[in-house]
C-alpha cells in the first residue's frame, strides 16, 4: 500500500502523452518558455552562421582545397552543434550513459546505429563531442529534412546524405557522395541507421510479417535492416575505414521526440552501447555482407529486450563529463558572433544585407540541386587531361 501511494506521488503533475505513457519531467508553463526560448536562439543562430560563414568555408576556401573547407567547416559549425550537447546534458539535465568499447578519437570509422526515435542522431552528438569529432559526424537522412528552412542549409553544409528510400534514386548520388569520403587526410564519421525510418509498433508489425515470409530473423525491438545502403558505404570506404562500430541506443522510460528535448521533459537518461568491430569481419560480398547486418540486428534486438527487462546495458564504462564552464563559454562565443552578425545585418552598411541576400540564394539553389564548388587546380587537371584523351 506504502509503495503504491509512493508511486502515485511520484505521478503526480507529470505530463501524460497520447502513447499513454508518463514524461520523466512535467510540461509546466516554465519549460514551454524556456524551450521555445530555446528554439528561437537555435534558430536566429543557425541563421547567422550559416548565411555569414558558409560562403567563406564552402565556397571561397573550397576552391582551393576541400580539407581545409572541411576543417574549418568542422571549427565553425561544430562549435554551433554543440550547443546541442549542451541543452541535452546540462540544462535538461538528462543522464548519458556509455557502455562497451571505448571509440578512439582520431579513427576514421562508419557507426551502425538502431533508430528508435527522430532524435537517436541527436544523442550521437555527445559522444562525437567528447571524441572531437563532432563537426566532422555526417549522416544518411531522409531527403525531406533537407527541405527544412535553415537547418536544410546547414545538413547540405555538412554533408549529409540525403535518401529518398528508393535504390534507384539513391544508388548514384550515394556513391558519388561516397566517392569524396575516401581521403584518409580528412576525418569522418559516417552514422547510418539500416533501418530507413524510426521504430514504431505499426512498423515492427510489417516487419515481423515480411521476415516471417521470406525466413528472416522475428525481431522485436528494431525493423529488419535495408543492406544496400550499408554495403554501398562499406564498398567505397573500406579502404580508408579504420573500424566500424555497432552502436545500440536505448532511452529509459519512454522514447523522446524533438519537442520533448526541446521542452526538458524526456528522456530522462539515454544509454549508448558501442561494440568494435574489426573491417575483416565483414565479408566483401554482397549477399554475405547482408548477412552479416541481419545478424548484427538480431545482435541488437537481444540487447534492448534485456534492456527493456533489466534497465541497463552489459559493461558500463566511465566517459568523460561534458565541461560546464567549455559549455558556456561555447554558448556565449555563439551568441557574441550571432549578436555582431544582427547588428552587421540590421543597423550597419547596406552591404551587409546585400551579402546576407546572396548568400541565402546561394544556400538554398546549392541544396536544392546539391551543388558543391570543386577546388581550382583540380578542375584545371580534369580539363587539361580531358584535352589530352581527346
Amino acid at each position: 500500500m506504502t509503495s503504491q501511494k509512493s508511486e502515485e506521488q511520484m505521478n503526480v503533475g507529470r505530463h501524460l502523452h497520447s502513447d499513454g505513457r508518463l514524461s520523466h519531467r512535467p510540461l509546466t508553463l516554465a519549460r514551454i518558455l524556456r524551450g521555445l526560448l530555446c528554439l528561437i536562439v537555435f534558430l536566429s543562430t543557425a541563421f547567422m552562421s550559416t548565411v555569414y560563414c558558409a560562403p567563406v568555408t564552402t565556397v571561397m576556401l573550397r576552391f582551393f582545397s576541400i580539407h581545409y573547407s572541411r576543417k574549418a567547416t568542422c571549427f565553425l559549425f561544430g562549435t554551433w552543434l554543440a550547443l546541442w550537447p549542451f541543452l541535452f546534458e546540462k540544462i535538461n539535465k538528462t543522464e548519458v550513459v556509455f557502455y562497451g568499447e571505448t571509440v578512439p578519437e582520431r579513427e576514421r570509422v562508419v557507426l551502425v546505429a538502431n533508430h528508435r526515435t527522430e532524435v537517436d542522431w541527436m544523442y550521437l552528438w555527445d559522444l562525437a563531442l567528447r571524441k572531437g569529432r563532432l563537426g566532422y559526424i555526417k549522416y544518411m537522412l531522409k531527403g525531406s529534412l533537407m527541405k527544412l528552412p535553415i537547418f536544410g542549409w546547414a545538413f547540405h553544409i555538412l554533408e549529409f546524405i540525403s535518401v529518398e528510400r528508393r535504390w534507384e534514386v539513391d544508388e548514384p548520388h550515394m556513391c558519388q557522395m561516397l566517392s569524396t569520403f575516401m581521403d584518409p587526410q580528412d576525418p569522418l564519421w559516417l552514422a547510418v541507421f539500416p533501418e530507413g525510418t524510426d521504430f514504431t509498433d505499426e512498423k515492427c508489425v510489417r516487419s515481423k510479417k515480411f521476415a516471417a515470409e521470406n525466413g528472416l530473423p522475428i525481431l522485436h525491438y528494431v525493423l529488419l535492416p535495408k543492406t544496400k545502403g550499408f554495403y554501398a558505404c562499406m564498398e567505397s570506404l573500406r579502404s580508408s575505414l579504420d573500424a566500424v562500430y555497432d552502436v545500440t541506443i536505448g532511452y529509459k522510460h519512454r522514447c523522446p521526440h524533438f519537442m520533448d528535448n526541446v521542452f526538458g521533459v524526456d528522456p530522462s537518461e539515454v544509454h549508448i552501447h558501442i561494440r568494435r568491430i574489426l573491417l575483416n569481419a565483414i565479408p566483401t560480398s554482397e549477399i554475405e555482407s547482408a548477412a552479416w547486418l541481419m545478424e548484427t540486428f538480431r545482435l541488437k534486438d537481444k540487447l534492448l529486450s534485456d534492456f527493456a527487462d533489466q534497465g541497463y546495458f552489459p559493461h558500463r564504462r566511465a566517459e568523460g563529463e561534458l565541461s560546464m564552464l567549455k559549455g558556456l563559454l561555447n554558448f556565449s562565443a555563439v551568441i557574441a558572433f550571432t549578436s555582431i552578425c544582427t547588428f552587421l545585418t540590421f543597423f550597419s552598411s547596406v552591404w551587409f544585407k546585400i551579402y546576407v541576400a546572396l548568400s541565402c540564394v546561394y544556400l538554398t539553389s546549392a541544396t536544392y540541386f546539391n551543388i558543391r564548388p570543386s577546388p581550382v587546380l583540380t578542375s584545371v587537371k580534369a580539363l587539361f587531361c580531358g584535352k589530352k584523351s581527346s
